[in-house]
């Protein structure tokens, strides 16, 4: 039996022992976030698992490879009584080269789902086939990974679809992004076959995580929550269309800049078919707000299972930090989360270009991790220098917020994407208005709803995405206006107080989680 990395419960970085279970009440499936990576939705799974201290819960975090990841960012609460660790692109030992043949009767199978995926996605029967298929996916099944990377029949299925679908000119890049797809499932059905069992799995994201939530209830028959914070599928189309080691192997006379290269549009189908495999398999389908429940409903999920539930935080905890805040606004401009892309890092530096001009004594300040976008970081960096703002513009790393909030004037959010982001409504509940992207929920969040909620007045600005003027303009009409910044402070205030406190959101996931734990297959 080949070794993997996927069941192995010590962090290959840390060597920390996690704490082990056969049984949970509740298994969070996490990919790429806690407790490896801080802040947004890893706050979230920490705050929901300490709000329910009578549950047991377990979770599995899957990563891509253990370099892209450090040490915990959190400590373990005392109910979370199993946490696995699993690397689907880390390194593993490939099967050795030998002749194997392929049962005829699942590869059929195998080409009748890709069809299904291709011309009738949204068939009911694309998660069952799916999932039947997995099953075959082990080490002694009809569709091991040495079928796939070894027999004939794997060999012309693959040849056969570059020929039907490929627009590609390259057999061979065409090849290894069929291999690179498809690895994960097996990885993805070894964590299967070693996790806990749980009463009710709750993922916190389609794609990979997902797809572990299909398995495992496909197996065991239990329940299976998803929770989406962002869509999941809308960030890794930006991710996607951003990346640079995809490739377009087109000539200069065949490009059409207004359509995406091959190669990228198979990605992005790729997570397409994930997200819409989980949400037919899932029993409760939550989002955030209502725009990102139309956007399941566009990509398919059922409407009878889905809802909302906002973000909720601790009003009482960060409300204290309003009797520390100095009696001047302070000109600080602080943009809370990781220093990756899709925050959008480089329109706030830039703004900053506008708001010194005006304020000189103003301050950006960056309170993030930057380990996940390295190569982003330094680009930040060097824009900042070449801007000539290195002494306006601080990387803070990551930072305690409840020492953090009392010091600023302003939380910025400039991200290009966003589900109910959890640091405008603690900025809220300190008394901080906010500047943010229109972007997720946050003209809600800053204008209210219709009704009671928007007549709490505007809690801040909302600008353009990538409009770094703008953003310093929104930026200077609340600090340079005492009259305005207490304005839009108060009505934070409210807001936070009567629509986003935690109780509210503990209230209802208690109710999903009681109806799905003493759930009858």
């Amino acid at each position: 039996m080949r070794s993997t990395t996927v069941t192995v419960n010590t962090s290959p970085i840390s060597k920390t022992r996690y704490p082990t279970s056969d049984s949970v009440d509740v298994l969070l499936l996490l990919e790429g976030t806690f407790p490896f990576v801080a802040g947004g939705v890893s706050s979230w799974v920490n705050q929901i698992i300490r709000g329910f201290p009578d549950i047991r819960f377990g979770a599995v975090f899957l990563g891509s490879r253990p370099e892209d990841y450090g040490d915990m960012r959190y400590v373990l609460p005392d109910n979370l009584v199993h946490l696995q660790v699993a690397y689907i692109y880390g390194e593993h030992d490939t099967p050795p080269v030998a002749p194997v043949v392929a049962d005829a009767d699942t590869m059929a199978m195998v080409e009748s789902v890709h069809t299904q995926f291709e011309t009738n996605l949204r068939a009911p029967q694309c998660e069952h086939m799916f999932a039947q298929l997995m099953d075959e996916a082990g080490p002694d099944g009809k569709l091991s990974e040495e079928v796939f990377l070894y027999s004939k029949a794997s060999w012309e299925y693959i040849k056969k679809s570059y020929r039907k679908h490929s627009t590609d000119p390259s057999f061979v890049d065409y090849f290894w992004t069929i291999r690179t797809i498809h690895a994960p499932f097996w990885r993805l059905r070894e964590v299967a076959l070693s996790c806990p069992k749980a009463r009710v799995y709750h993922s916190v994201s389609t794609g990979y995580a997902g797809i572990l939530g299909v398995l495992l209830k496909h197996r065991n028959q239990r329940p299976l929550m998803l929770s989406e914070h962002g869509i999941y599928v809308k960030e890794r189309k930006i991710d996607l269309y951003q990346a640079q080691w995809l490739k377009d192997n087109r000539s200069v006379f065949d490009r059409d800049p207004s359509r995406v290269s091959y190669f990228r549009q198979l990605w992005i189908r790729f997570f397409e078919h994930l997200g819409y495999v989980t949400y037919q398999a899932a029993n409760d389908i939550i989002a955030l707000f209502e725009a990102n429940r139309q956007r399941q409903l566009q990509d398919g999920a059922p409407p009878e299972r889905t809802g909302n539930i906002p973000n909720g935080v601790d009003v009482a905890r960060f409300a204290a930090l309003r009797l520390q805040r100095p009696p001047v606004v302070p000109k600080v401009l602080c943009l809370i989360g990781r220093v990756v892309p899709i925050k959008d890092i480089k329109t706030f530096i830039r703004a900053m270009v506008t708001v010194v001009k005006h304020l000189p004594e103003a301050q950006a300040w960056i309170a993030g991790p930057e380990e996940e976008a390295p190569d982003y970081a330094q680009e930040c960096r060097d824009l900042a220098a070449q801007l000539g703002l290195t002494d306006a513009v601080k990387f803070l790393g990551f930072q305690k917020l409840t020492d953090l909030l009392p010091k600023v004037g302003l939380v910025v959010l400039s991200s290009i994407s966003e589900g109910l982001p959890l640091v405008i409504l603690e900025g809220y509940a300190a008394g901080v208005p906010t500047v943010a992207t229109d972007v997720g929920s946050c003209r809600q969040l800053v204008f209210g709803l219709p009704g009671e909620d928007a007549a709490f007045g505007t809690s801040g600005q909302v600008v353009r995405i990538a409009d770094p003027e703008a953003l310093a303009q929104a930026a200077l009409a609340l600090l340079g206006d005492e009259a305005a910044w207490h304005s839009a402070s108060v009505a934070g205030i409210k807001r936070v107080e009567a629509y986003y406190a935690q109780d509210v959101m503990f209230a209802r996931y208690r109710a999903l989680y009681e109806r799905n734990l003493q759930w009858q297959a």
